[in-house]
Protein backbone atom coordinates (compact mmCIF):
# COMPACT_ATOMS: atom_id res chain seq x y z
CA UNK A 1 0.00 0.00 0.00
CA UNK A 2 2.95 2.12 0.83
CA UNK A 3 5.31 1.61 -1.82
CA UNK A 4 3.63 2.57 -4.90
CA UNK A 5 2.26 5.71 -3.27
CA UNK A 6 4.64 7.36 -0.90
CA UNK A 7 4.97 7.97 2.89
CA UNK A 8 2.21 6.79 5.24
CA UNK A 9 1.57 9.81 5.77
CA UNK A 10 1.24 11.23 1.89
CA UNK A 11 -1.03 8.02 1.10
CA UNK A 12 -2.98 9.35 4.85
CA UNK A 13 -3.46 12.79 3.05
CA UNK A 14 -4.64 10.98 -0.60
CA UNK A 15 -7.21 8.87 1.11
CA UNK A 16 -8.14 11.87 3.42
CA UNK A 17 -8.67 14.27 0.44
CA UNK A 18 -11.50 11.74 -0.95
CA UNK A 19 -13.84 12.17 1.37
CA UNK A 20 -16.89 13.80 -0.37
CA UNK A 21 -18.91 16.34 2.02
CA UNK A 22 -21.92 16.06 -0.78
CA UNK A 23 -22.31 12.23 -0.37
CA UNK A 24 -22.39 12.16 3.59
CA UNK A 25 -24.90 15.10 3.69
CA UNK A 26 -27.30 13.27 1.25
CA UNK A 27 -26.78 10.03 3.25
CA UNK A 28 -27.83 12.27 6.67
CA UNK A 29 -30.75 13.91 4.95
CA UNK A 30 -32.02 10.62 3.90
CA UNK A 31 -31.98 8.91 7.45
CA UNK A 32 -33.53 11.66 8.97
CA UNK A 33 -36.58 12.02 6.57
CA UNK A 34 -39.98 11.33 7.52
CA UNK A 35 -39.87 7.71 5.66
CA UNK A 36 -37.98 6.50 8.53
CA UNK A 37 -40.05 8.65 11.60
CA UNK A 38 -36.95 8.52 13.94
CA UNK A 39 -36.13 5.33 13.79
CA UNK A 40 -36.66 4.01 17.00
CA UNK A 41 -35.70 0.50 17.61
CA UNK A 42 -38.11 -2.28 16.80
CA UNK A 43 -40.12 0.29 14.76
CA UNK A 44 -41.32 0.14 11.13
CA UNK A 45 -39.09 3.15 10.47
CA UNK A 46 -36.22 1.50 12.37
CA UNK A 47 -36.25 -1.75 9.82
CA UNK A 48 -36.71 0.61 6.88
CA UNK A 49 -33.51 2.30 7.73
CA UNK A 50 -31.96 -0.53 8.18
CA UNK A 51 -32.79 -2.16 4.84
CA UNK A 52 -31.32 0.87 3.33
CA UNK A 53 -28.37 1.11 5.07
CA UNK A 54 -27.87 -2.96 4.34
CA UNK A 55 -28.37 -2.00 0.36
CA UNK A 56 -26.07 1.09 0.73
CA UNK A 57 -23.22 -1.37 2.08
CA UNK A 58 -23.52 -4.02 -0.44
CA UNK A 59 -23.54 -1.57 -3.13
CA UNK A 60 -19.82 -0.77 -1.41
CA UNK A 61 -18.86 -4.47 -2.10
CA UNK A 62 -19.30 -5.46 1.35
CA UNK A 63 -20.89 -8.97 2.34
CA UNK A 64 -23.58 -7.58 4.56
CA UNK A 65 -25.49 -9.57 7.44
CA UNK A 66 -27.98 -8.61 9.95
CA UNK A 67 -28.52 -10.11 13.51
CA UNK A 68 -31.68 -10.06 15.81
CA UNK A 69 -31.55 -9.32 19.35
CA UNK A 70 -34.15 -8.74 22.32
CA UNK A 71 -35.00 -5.34 23.80
CA UNK A 72 -37.05 -5.01 26.26
CA UNK A 73 -39.69 -2.50 27.81
CA UNK A 74 -38.60 -0.18 24.87
CA UNK A 75 -41.11 3.63 26.25
CA UNK A 76 -43.52 4.53 23.62
CA UNK A 77 -45.81 8.11 23.82
CA UNK A 78 -48.05 6.60 21.69
CA UNK A 79 -50.47 9.64 22.04
CA UNK A 80 -49.63 13.40 22.53
CA UNK A 81 -50.91 14.24 26.52
CA UNK A 82 -53.77 16.41 27.18
CA UNK A 83 -52.45 18.46 29.91
CA UNK A 84 -54.20 22.09 30.82
CA UNK A 85 -53.87 23.92 34.47
CA UNK A 86 -55.70 26.77 35.62
CA UNK A 87 -56.55 28.92 38.96
CA UNK A 88 -60.25 29.06 39.51
CA UNK A 89 -62.12 29.34 35.90
CA UNK A 90 -58.53 30.85 34.18
CA UNK A 91 -56.68 27.79 32.16
CA UNK A 92 -53.75 27.24 30.10
CA UNK A 93 -53.21 24.34 28.02
CA UNK A 94 -49.63 23.43 27.90
CA UNK A 95 -47.59 22.35 24.78
CA UNK A 96 -46.62 18.32 24.38
CA UNK A 97 -42.57 18.57 23.91
CA UNK A 98 -41.87 21.97 25.15
CA UNK A 99 -43.73 22.94 28.24
CA UNK A 100 -44.98 19.57 29.33
CA UNK A 101 -43.81 16.07 28.57
CA UNK A 102 -43.78 12.62 30.15
CA UNK A 103 -41.45 11.00 32.21
CA UNK A 104 -39.89 7.84 31.66
CA UNK A 105 -40.92 6.43 34.74
CA UNK A 106 -44.61 7.39 34.38
CA UNK A 107 -47.22 4.88 34.48
CA UNK A 108 -49.53 4.50 31.59
CA UNK A 109 -52.88 6.54 31.43
CA UNK A 110 -54.97 7.21 28.68
CA UNK A 111 -57.67 8.89 30.62
CA UNK A 112 -57.60 12.65 32.22
CA UNK A 113 -57.08 12.68 35.72
CA UNK A 114 -57.47 16.62 37.48
CA UNK A 115 -56.75 17.58 40.60
CA UNK A 116 -55.81 20.45 42.56
CA UNK A 117 -52.26 21.29 42.80
CA UNK A 118 -49.94 20.26 45.67
CA UNK A 119 -46.24 20.26 46.89
CA UNK A 120 -44.62 17.07 46.89
CA UNK A 121 -43.68 16.61 51.11
CA UNK A 122 -45.58 19.29 51.86
CA UNK A 123 -49.61 18.73 50.90
CA UNK A 124 -52.13 15.97 52.06
CA UNK A 125 -51.54 14.23 48.76
CA UNK A 126 -54.86 12.64 48.12
CA UNK A 127 -56.11 13.62 44.62
CA UNK A 128 -53.92 15.99 44.08
CA UNK A 129 -51.09 17.00 41.20
CA UNK A 130 -47.93 17.20 43.43
CA UNK A 131 -45.56 19.63 42.45
CA UNK A 132 -41.89 18.20 43.22
CA UNK A 133 -39.45 21.26 44.36
CA UNK A 134 -36.18 21.78 42.27
CA UNK A 135 -33.72 20.03 44.10
CA UNK A 136 -36.05 17.04 45.33
CA UNK A 137 -34.80 13.30 43.72
CA UNK A 138 -37.92 11.40 42.28
CA UNK A 139 -37.11 9.19 44.62
CA UNK A 140 -38.00 11.39 47.47
CA UNK A 141 -40.72 12.63 46.17
CA UNK A 142 -42.27 8.94 46.31
CA UNK A 143 -41.71 9.09 50.02
CA UNK A 144 -45.52 10.35 50.39
CA UNK A 145 -48.27 9.98 47.66
CA UNK A 146 -50.90 8.20 48.62
CA UNK A 147 -53.98 8.43 46.63
CA UNK A 148 -52.02 11.39 44.48
CA UNK A 149 -53.09 12.40 40.44
CA UNK A 150 -49.52 12.24 39.57
CA UNK A 151 -45.92 14.01 39.96
CA UNK A 152 -44.76 17.05 38.11
CA UNK A 153 -41.36 17.43 37.83
CA UNK A 154 -38.87 20.32 35.96
CA UNK A 155 -36.65 19.64 33.30
CA UNK A 156 -34.59 21.30 31.32
CA UNK A 157 -34.79 22.04 27.73
CA UNK A 158 -32.75 22.59 24.73
CA UNK A 159 -31.58 26.35 23.43
CA UNK A 160 -34.63 26.04 21.08
CA UNK A 161 -37.16 25.16 23.98
CA UNK A 162 -37.41 22.07 23.27
CA UNK A 163 -37.79 18.92 26.20
CA UNK A 164 -34.96 15.92 25.62
CA UNK A 165 -36.63 12.62 24.78
CA UNK A 166 -35.11 9.97 26.57
CA UNK A 167 -35.57 6.15 26.23
CA UNK A 168 -32.95 4.37 28.34
CA UNK A 169 -34.11 5.21 32.35
CA UNK A 170 -35.74 3.95 35.28
CA UNK A 171 -38.83 1.40 35.63
CA UNK A 172 -41.93 2.58 35.42
CA UNK A 173 -43.28 3.52 39.09
CA UNK A 174 -46.95 3.42 40.12
CA UNK A 175 -48.14 6.89 39.45
CA UNK A 176 -48.55 9.89 36.64
CA UNK A 177 -45.58 12.05 35.91
CA UNK A 178 -44.94 14.79 33.91
CA UNK A 179 -42.33 16.87 33.32
CA UNK A 180 -42.29 20.45 32.66
CA UNK A 181 -39.95 23.57 31.37
CA UNK A 182 -38.46 25.12 34.43
CA UNK A 183 -40.59 28.32 34.00
CA UNK A 184 -43.53 26.34 33.31
CA UNK A 185 -42.49 24.34 36.53
CA UNK A 186 -41.81 27.78 38.95
CA UNK A 187 -45.46 29.06 37.80
CA UNK A 188 -46.84 25.84 38.67
CA UNK A 189 -45.14 25.64 41.93
CA UNK A 190 -45.99 28.97 42.97
CA UNK A 191 -49.97 27.76 42.68
CA UNK A 192 -50.04 24.74 44.42
CA UNK A 193 -52.36 25.16 46.92
CA UNK A 194 -54.86 26.90 44.60
CA UNK A 195 -54.47 25.72 41.00
CA UNK A 196 -55.19 22.36 39.26
CA UNK A 197 -54.32 20.88 36.47
CA UNK A 198 -56.02 18.06 34.50
CA UNK A 199 -53.54 15.56 32.62
CA UNK A 200 -52.96 12.39 30.71
CA UNK A 201 -49.78 9.96 30.49
CA UNK A 202 -50.22 7.95 27.47
CA UNK A 203 -46.81 6.11 27.37
CA UNK A 204 -46.56 1.94 26.83
CA UNK A 205 -43.69 -0.02 27.19
CA UNK A 206 -43.39 -2.74 24.23
CA UNK A 207 -40.29 -5.59 24.45
CA UNK A 208 -39.10 -5.42 20.57
CA UNK A 209 -36.34 -6.82 18.58
CA UNK A 210 -33.15 -5.10 17.93
CA UNK A 211 -30.95 -5.78 14.60
CA UNK A 212 -27.40 -4.93 14.18
CA UNK A 213 -25.88 -4.79 10.26
CA UNK A 214 -22.30 -6.05 10.06
CA UNK A 215 -20.42 -5.48 6.84
CA UNK A 216 -17.15 -7.57 5.80
CA UNK A 217 -15.16 -5.93 2.93
CA UNK A 218 -12.66 -8.62 1.10
CA UNK A 219 -11.18 -11.10 4.05
CA UNK A 220 -7.34 -10.78 4.41
CA UNK A 221 -4.80 -12.80 5.49
CA UNK A 222 -5.14 -14.58 8.48
CA UNK A 223 -2.43 -12.42 10.33
CA UNK A 224 -3.94 -9.12 9.55
CA UNK A 225 -5.22 -6.73 12.28
CA UNK A 226 -9.32 -6.11 12.02
CA UNK A 227 -10.67 -2.56 11.86
CA UNK A 228 -13.85 -2.53 13.17
CA UNK A 229 -15.74 0.85 12.08
CA UNK A 230 -18.92 1.46 14.35
CA UNK A 231 -22.09 4.04 14.71
CA UNK A 232 -25.58 3.73 16.03
CA UNK A 233 -28.86 4.00 13.62
CA UNK A 234 -31.67 3.93 15.42
CA UNK A 235 -32.75 6.93 17.30
CA UNK A 236 -35.47 8.09 19.54
CA UNK A 237 -38.07 8.13 17.60
CA UNK A 238 -40.82 10.42 16.62
CA UNK A 239 -43.46 11.30 19.27
CA UNK A 240 -47.14 12.20 17.85
CA UNK A 241 -47.26 15.50 15.89
CA UNK A 242 -43.67 16.13 16.61
CA UNK A 243 -40.89 14.69 13.89
CA UNK A 244 -37.75 13.76 15.55
CA UNK A 245 -35.04 13.40 12.53
CA UNK A 246 -32.05 12.45 14.57
CA UNK A 247 -29.62 14.10 11.67
CA UNK A 248 -26.75 14.82 14.40
CA UNK A 249 -27.83 11.96 16.62
CA UNK A 250 -26.65 9.81 15.00
CA UNK A 251 -27.34 9.97 11.40
CA UNK A 252 -23.77 12.17 11.38
CA UNK A 253 -22.19 9.30 12.70
CA UNK A 254 -23.77 6.70 10.66
CA UNK A 255 -22.45 8.99 7.37
CA UNK A 256 -18.86 9.37 8.11
CA UNK A 257 -18.31 5.18 8.92
CA UNK A 258 -20.23 4.54 5.73
CA UNK A 259 -18.07 7.32 3.78
CA UNK A 260 -15.21 5.75 5.48
CA UNK A 261 -15.63 2.55 4.42
CA UNK A 262 -15.92 4.08 0.62
CA UNK A 263 -13.06 5.39 0.85
CA UNK A 264 -10.76 2.52 2.17
CA UNK A 265 -12.35 -0.65 1.09
CA UNK A 266 -10.80 0.24 -2.28
CA UNK A 267 -7.48 0.20 -1.34
CA UNK A 268 -6.68 -1.79 1.81
CA UNK A 269 -3.29 -4.16 1.93
CA UNK A 270 -3.54 -7.60 3.28
CA UNK A 271 -2.26 -7.09 6.07
CA UNK A 272 -5.34 -5.27 7.54
CA UNK A 273 -8.82 -6.29 7.77
CA UNK A 274 -12.33 -3.85 7.25
CA UNK A 275 -15.36 -4.59 9.24
CA UNK A 276 -18.42 -2.24 9.37
CA UNK A 277 -21.19 -2.50 12.22
CA UNK A 278 -24.22 -0.12 12.42
CA UNK A 279 -25.55 -0.69 15.77
CA UNK A 280 -29.53 -0.91 16.69
CA UNK A 281 -30.54 0.35 20.15
CA UNK A 282 -27.85 2.40 21.56
CA UNK A 283 -30.62 4.59 22.49
CA UNK A 284 -32.28 2.46 25.04
CA UNK A 285 -28.59 1.67 26.67
CA UNK A 286 -26.30 0.25 24.01
CA UNK A 287 -27.80 -2.71 23.91
CA UNK A 288 -26.26 -3.19 19.96
CA UNK A 289 -22.95 -2.95 21.10
CA UNK A 290 -23.45 -5.33 23.75
CA UNK A 291 -24.83 -7.79 22.21
CA UNK A 292 -21.94 -7.63 19.08
CA UNK A 293 -19.42 -7.12 21.76
CA UNK A 294 -20.26 -10.58 23.04
CA UNK A 295 -20.52 -12.04 20.16
CA UNK A 296 -16.94 -11.12 18.78
CA UNK A 297 -15.15 -12.06 22.41
CA UNK A 298 -17.32 -15.92 22.15
CA UNK A 299 -15.71 -16.11 18.61
CA UNK A 300 -12.24 -14.85 19.10
CA UNK A 301 -12.47 -11.62 17.57
CA UNK A 302 -10.46 -8.83 18.57
CA UNK A 303 -10.64 -5.82 15.80
CA UNK A 304 -9.53 -2.67 17.17
CA UNK A 305 -12.77 -0.37 16.95
CA UNK A 306 -13.43 3.51 16.37
CA UNK A 307 -16.88 4.20 17.30
CA UNK A 308 -18.13 7.76 15.63
CA UNK A 309 -21.89 9.45 17.92
CA UNK A 310 -22.13 12.85 16.37
CA UNK A 311 -20.53 14.64 13.75
CA UNK A 312 -23.04 17.53 13.68
CA UNK A 313 -20.81 20.48 14.76
CA UNK A 314 -17.49 20.76 15.93
CA UNK A 315 -16.53 22.76 19.33
CA UNK A 316 -12.97 23.83 18.51
CA UNK A 317 -12.48 20.13 18.90
CA UNK A 318 -13.40 16.70 18.31
CA UNK A 319 -14.28 14.67 21.39
CA UNK A 320 -12.25 11.05 22.26
CA UNK A 321 -12.62 8.67 24.64
CA UNK A 322 -10.37 5.43 24.84
CA UNK A 323 -11.38 2.26 26.41
CA UNK A 324 -10.18 -1.11 26.33
CA UNK A 325 -6.14 -1.77 25.78
CA UNK A 326 -6.77 1.43 23.38
CA UNK A 327 -3.32 3.28 23.87
CA UNK A 328 -1.60 2.34 20.01
CA UNK A 329 -4.68 3.21 18.63
CA UNK A 330 -5.38 6.59 20.73
CA UNK A 331 -1.52 7.42 19.30
CA UNK A 332 -2.36 6.81 15.84
CA UNK A 333 -5.82 8.73 16.11
CA UNK A 334 -3.85 11.81 17.32
CA UNK A 335 -0.69 10.93 14.56
CA UNK A 336 -4.02 11.50 12.25
CA UNK A 337 -5.18 14.58 13.75
CA UNK A 338 -2.00 16.20 13.06
CA UNK A 339 -1.97 14.78 9.63
CA UNK A 340 -5.24 16.48 8.99
CA UNK A 341 -5.50 19.41 11.27
CA UNK A 342 -8.48 18.30 13.23
CA UNK A 343 -8.35 19.33 17.35
CA UNK A 344 -8.86 16.26 19.13
CA UNK A 345 -9.57 16.76 23.33
CA UNK A 346 -10.25 14.02 25.46
CA UNK A 347 -13.70 13.90 26.71
CA UNK A 348 -16.66 11.99 27.45
CA UNK A 349 -18.05 9.93 24.33
CA UNK A 350 -20.98 7.91 25.96
CA UNK A 351 -21.86 5.49 23.40
CA UNK A 352 -21.07 2.12 21.90
CA UNK A 353 -17.13 2.66 22.47
CA UNK A 354 -17.94 1.94 26.18
CA UNK A 355 -19.26 -1.35 25.80
CA UNK A 356 -16.23 -2.57 23.21
CA UNK A 357 -14.05 -1.06 25.85
CA UNK A 358 -15.46 -3.17 28.52
CA UNK A 359 -15.40 -6.13 26.57
CA UNK A 360 -11.54 -6.22 26.84
CA UNK A 361 -11.42 -4.22 22.92
CA UNK A 362 -9.09 -1.79 22.02
CA UNK A 363 -12.18 1.22 20.96
CA UNK A 364 -12.30 4.65 20.87
CA UNK A 365 -15.30 6.95 20.43
CA UNK A 366 -15.26 10.27 18.40
CA UNK A 367 -17.94 12.40 18.78
CA UNK A 368 -18.64 16.37 17.85
CA UNK A 369 -22.63 16.39 18.86
CA UNK A 370 -24.72 19.62 18.18
CA UNK A 371 -27.30 20.98 20.45
CA UNK A 372 -30.90 19.73 20.01
CA UNK A 373 -29.87 16.65 19.66
CA UNK A 374 -32.98 14.05 20.92
CA UNK A 375 -35.50 16.63 20.04
CA UNK A 376 -37.38 18.49 16.35
CA UNK A 377 -34.30 20.75 16.78
CA UNK A 378 -31.79 18.03 15.37
CA UNK A 379 -32.23 18.43 11.85
CA UNK A 380 -30.09 18.04 8.76
CA UNK A 381 -29.39 21.68 8.29
CA UNK A 382 -27.80 21.77 11.22
CA UNK A 383 -25.57 19.60 10.75
CA UNK A 384 -21.99 21.38 9.25
CA UNK A 385 -20.86 19.61 6.35
CA UNK A 386 -17.23 21.02 7.42
CA UNK A 387 -17.81 18.93 10.68
CA UNK A 388 -18.48 15.69 8.66
CA UNK A 389 -15.70 16.55 6.53
CA UNK A 390 -12.96 16.50 9.09
CA UNK A 391 -14.32 13.69 11.16
CA UNK A 392 -14.79 11.51 8.33
CA UNK A 393 -10.75 12.07 6.93
CA UNK A 394 -9.84 11.56 10.73
CA UNK A 395 -11.20 7.93 10.52
CA UNK A 396 -9.57 7.51 7.12
CA UNK A 397 -6.44 8.52 7.86
CA UNK A 398 -6.27 6.69 10.98
CA UNK A 399 -6.75 3.31 9.28
CA UNK A 400 -4.39 4.43 6.43
CA UNK A 401 -1.80 4.99 9.28
CA UNK A 402 -2.32 1.54 10.83
CA UNK A 403 -1.77 -0.18 7.53
CA UNK A 404 2.04 -0.09 7.46
CA UNK A 405 2.79 -1.45 10.42
CA UNK A 406 -0.41 -3.44 11.64
CA UNK A 407 1.40 -5.55 14.47
CA UNK A 408 2.49 -3.24 16.72
CA UNK A 409 -1.12 -2.33 17.70
CA UNK A 410 -2.15 -5.80 19.16
CA UNK A 411 0.54 -5.08 21.78
CA UNK A 412 -0.71 -5.78 25.33
CA UNK A 413 -0.44 -2.50 27.59
CA UNK A 414 2.90 -1.73 28.88
CA UNK A 415 4.26 -2.87 25.84
CA UNK A 416 6.78 0.18 25.16
CA UNK A 417 8.63 -1.47 22.45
Amino acid sequence: MTSAAGSPASMAARLAGAVSAERMTTTVAALAADDFAGRRVGTPGGAAARAWLADHLTALGARVETDDFPVRAVPDIYAAPTVTWGVGDVAADLTFGREVSIHPASTDTIEVRRGLLGVAGSDDPTGRWLVVPAGMSLFDAYRDTRGAAGLLLSRAVDADGWQYTTLAGPDPGPLPVLTLDPRTHSVVLSAAGEGWMSANTPLRRADATGTNIYATFDRPSPRAVELLLTAHYDGVGDHPGLRQPGASDNASGVAVVLEAARVLSAVLPDELGLSVALLDAEEIGALGSAHHSSRLRASGGNPLVINVDGAGRLDQAAAVEAGGPAHRLLALLDQAGRHTGLPLAAGPVASDNRRYGVAGLAAVGIGAGMAGYHSPADTPDRVDPHTLTAIARLVVATVSLAAPTPATLSSPIGDRR
